[in-house]
């Protein structure tokens, strides 16, 4: 019986890691979807099939396509589950007069009834405080709705329970250096349906004048294009923005209009994620359910197993 035949591309690599070092392929061939593929994105199949991390660069020559019997793709496995299971908190704490962004209003934590006020109503021997927080939507670990970037977005109060809560999580190590997140670097990682983690290490410097620097990482258009493209649920970063704040980017901020277009909440200002596994997890960072808000502080954990 003949088996049914399917498009392969037969092609030269040379591949520059991010971590130092390179490899290269001649006459490699690939399974791909169609006849016709661009070099971007036989780069991303090709670091894909392979699982290679930590990619910087591919650079793709003497490409055709042929047409052969299918043969296939690599997978990548899950790691397997620990003994234990325990919480990873995830959130930076809330306290009065802290700066999460520059420029933004500090919370204000104080007492709407004090103790010793509430002692006049009630039975003796028995009190209670009730504080009062003021405070900007962006503050601390929060979470970005679609009403964040676009008027006809979902709010708060509409994100559905199954794109923030109890979500499959999948951590990316980031290299030490390395600002801005691509395509290349997401390749090898099966995203779908879970909460991507980008990890950089940049929530070392929250809470002093670095966390607002020019080198803080962040994630591509094209970056985020391919997480929408391959079915991230959630997308969350430990870095002051998702988006490059610095000037060169005049504000352009794709990752939040590619995102949240797509339904696909983000959180910012993540911590610890260096104390989880690459996988095995399941996240959660739900915020309030406010009507009219598109964003929110939540506290974000992870359960492993």
């Amino acid at each position: 019986m003949t088996g049914e035949r399917e498009h392969r591309a037969q092609f030269d690599a040379e591949v520059r890691f991010a971590n130092g070092g390179g490899l290269r392929t001649e006459g490699f061939r690939l399974d791909i979807p169609g006849r016709d593929i661009s070099d971007e994105e036989l780069a991303a199949l090709f670091v894909r099939h392979l699982g290679l991390l930590m990619v910087a660069e591919v650079r793709i020559a003497q490409k055709t396509i042929v047409e052969e019997p299918h043969k296939g793709g690599r997978g990548t496995a899950a790691a397997a589950p620990g003994p234990a299971r325990r919480l990873v908190e995830l959130s930076h704490v809330v306290t009065d007069g802290m700066v999460t962004l520059p420029g933004f209003p500090p919370p204000r934590i104080t007492d709407w009834l004090t103790r010793e006020d509430s002692r006049t109503r009630y039975a003796p021997g028995v009190e209670f405080h009730i504080g009062r927080i003021d405070l900007v939507a962006n503050t601390g670990t929060y979470l970005d709705s679609p009403a964040h970037r676009w008027a006809d977005g979902v709010d708060l109060s509409g994100v559905p329970l199954d794109r923030i809560a109890d979500l499959p999580g999948l951590v990316v190590r980031v290299p030490a250096g390395v600002r801005a997140v691509d395509r290349l670097l997401l390749a090898p990682y099966e995203v779908a349906g879970r909460a991507v983690l980008l990890h950089t290490g940049w929530d070392a410097h929250f809470g002093t004048d670095s966390y607002a620097g020019p080198d803080a990482p962040y994630l591509t258009g094209d970056g985020a294009d391919w997480l929408v493209e391959a079915g991230a649920t959630l997308v969350g970063i430990d870095s002051i923005n998702i988006d490059d704040m610095t000037p060169a980017a005049a504000g352009a901020r794709p990752a939040h209009s590619a995102l949240l277009a797509a339904g696909i909440p983000i959180v910012e200002h993540l911590t610890g994620l260096g104390d989880l596994p690459p996988d095995g997890f399941r996240f959660t960072a739900a915020p309030p359910r406010v009507a009219g808000l598109g964003t929110f502080p939540v506290r974000a954990f992870a359960l492993v197993d």
